[in-house]
């Protein structure tokens, strides 16, 4: 039985019972508040004066000042179903201290563990927590065909790809009891549709990896194991009449070391290590990618003029010095060819990888369950974020291969072309432009941009205002709160971890004294300057002094903040040195 689906949960003052609501299950986990120790029992071991509720599973645990708290999931909501399982998306969640009380704690420790609590909080209120009781989410329907009898006797948690397993680090004290285990994944679409009076599901999973997360600007590049920032599995699935196809790209930022840290500019420069191995982390990151998925394509949209220039041409070079046959690079400069509202010019790309499109293939399963075709190599797409025009590009390449798929599987006839589709053409827009959302509030903190020309197909001017406001709002965040995001992520994730003994934590460091006094002195200078040209003097040549004078404080002290920049912006706290170089 499957402890974390459909949960009662009873509280004790020594203890907590989880216990499953499946009809004839007995089983009973019971967690002992002092010890952390677990132990599988029976109801009738539950107290009968136990404070019972219910909750929909167990996200893990975690432990911060003042001791362990267990995270529980509340409220869940069904989003459909795969192959017959229901799919859930978690969307309320509770943490629950394992001390009865925090009175043992000093005024410091107190307010250090609210600050870790707000932490964990702030992840689980990130939009994109999935989970399924009884089916792997974090495979792709090829790797679960291929897989051996004995990886399938396997739990959810030790089957899983533990890329995608983002409370794999909370599930540690659980190890022992696998049954217990939930697995999330980031964004799932599924729709159902129609096409020529035939139904079939069409479903689009984009699961992002816990290794080398982080958000934006303060995780670029690759660590030293190969990981990649942003890293972004997305598969497009269509079930029709016991038939099944699968279509896999990936995303993730360019691999190799750079960074570039937010400074109050509007666009950091972004700079490549001079004193690390590049070739070294790049091989480790494709030797990976290719085992995993065959054969790569890189797509480099980035911009081959200005300050993203150098970061394509070493990402060239290195590919070639690679001299690797199983990998493909293909610059794109998205911005100059789409200059002016010339968005039909992406079929250039499109058109240019088309054969390779072609030989790559995709996964497809007849009704008969006979498997017609397997993917033999993926697209790895990137952007300076993986995130804008990285999508744009995923959307058509996807809707080239659900084309062919569709045809194939019978749904479209031979001469239909999906983009006349309008009903489907609605569902599939709107489905990536969801997608795109999802993965940029993520990473860079609000929806995606360019989501117009994913939904419409064309550039609008409110498509241009709305990017916008969402640029002007990412640059708050980036520079204002992000280090707190930062340090939330590296909590969560087990990369940063919490020991009751601590006398102090990171999080009490202190601000340089420039920090409070040179934002005051430009404030008191700027409405100075605003006074004296409100309130004039006796002569306009006294009003004239008068404001270039405190003008001048206004702008000089702002250009010594900007100068400063690192100083003022809000930088993680508990991050390792080598994800902010």
């Amino acid at each position: 039985k499957n402890l974390s689906y459909k949960d009662i949960k009873s509280i004790c003052p020594e203890k907590f019972y989880i216990e499953a609501c499946d009809d004839g299950a007995d089983a009973v986990l019971a967690i002992d508040r002092v010890s952390n120790e677990m132990t599988l029992t029976g109801k009738k071991d539950v107290p009968p004066s136990a404070n019972t509720r219910p909750i929909c599973g167990i996200m893990g645990s975690v432990r911060l000042v003042a001791g362990m708290y267990l995270i529980v999931i509340t409220k869940k909501r069904n989003v459909g179903s795969l192959l017959g399982h229901a799919v859930w998306k978690a969307v309320d969640f509770d943490v629950i201290s394992y001390k009865k009380t925090v009175l043992h704690l000093t005024e410091d420790q107190t307010q250090d563990n609210k600050t870790f609590l707000s932490m964990i909080n702030n992840v689980l209120t990130t939009d994109g927590f999935y989970f399924c009781t009884d089916y792997d989410l974090t495979h792709t329907l090829q790797r679960l065909a291929n897989v051996s009898h004995d990886f399938q006797e396997m739990s959810l948690l030790e089957r899983a790809d533990q890329r995608f397993v983002w409370n794999g680090s909370l599930l540690r004290e659980f190890l022992a009891q696998p049954e217990v285990l939930d697995v999330p994944d980031p964004v799932i679409v599924m729709k159902p549709c129609r096409i020529n009076g035939k139904i079939f599901e069409w479903i689009l999973i984009s699961r992002r990896s816990c290794f080398r997360a982080g958000v934006r600007y303060y995780v670029r590049g690759i660590d030293s194991e190969g990981h990649a920032a942003n890293f972004v599995e997305t598969e497009q699935i269509v079930l029709y009449n016991g038939g099944r196809a699968s279509f896999v790209q990936t995303r993730g930022s360019m691999p190799f070391f750079w960074s570039q840290r937010p400074n109050l500019k509007y666009k950091p420069k972004p700079l490549i290590s001079k004193n690390t191995n590049h070739m070294d982390g790049i091989q480790r990151h494709f030797d990976s990618q290719v085992l995993i998925y065959g054969k790569q394509t890189i797509l480099n949209l980035v911009n081959q003029k200005g300050s993203e220039k150098p970061l394509e041409q070493a990402f060239a070079k290195m590919v070639s010095g690679m001299e690797n046959g199983m990998i493909k690079y293909v610059a794109f400069d998205f911005h100059k060819e789409c200059s002016r509202m010339r968005w039909d010019r992406l079929n250039i790309l499109v058109d240019n990888v088309a054969e390779t499109q072609d030989e790559y293939s995709c996964f497809l399963v007849d009704t008969e369950g006979k498997v017609l075709s397997q993917q033999k190599g993926t697209f790895r797409s990137n952007c300076m974020d993986c995130l804008d025009r990285t999508n744009v590009i995923q959307s058509m390449l996807a809707r080239r291969s659900i084309q062919s798929q569709l045809q194939r599987m019978g749904v479209l006839h031979v001469a239909q072309r999906i983009e006349e589709q309008a009903d489907f053409e609605k569902i599939y827009k709107n489905a990536w432009a969801d997608n795109a959302n999802a993965c940029a509030k993520q990473y860079a903190g609000t929806g995606a941009l360019k989501t117009d020309f994913t939904r419409t197909g064309k550039r609008t001017q409110m498509g241009l205002v709305m990017d916008g406001v969402n640029s002007a709002i990412r640059y708050y965040k980036n520079n204002f709160s992000d280090g707190f995001r930062q340090d939330s992520i590296d909590l969560f994730l087990g990369n940063y971890a919490v020991y009751e003994t601590d006398g102090s934590t990171p999080l009490r460091i202190q601000k340089d004294w420039k920090f409070l006094t040179l934002p005051i002195i430009m404030v008191v200078a700027f409405s100075m300057c605003i006074i004296c040209l409100l309130m004039a003097g006796d002569t306009w040549t006294e009003t004239l002094a008068y404001v270039l004078f405190w003008g001048t404080a206004a702008a000089v002290t702002a250009a010594v903040i900007v100068f400063n920049g690192r100083d003022f912006v809000d930088a993680p706290k508990l991050v390792q040195k080598e994800k902010m170089d």
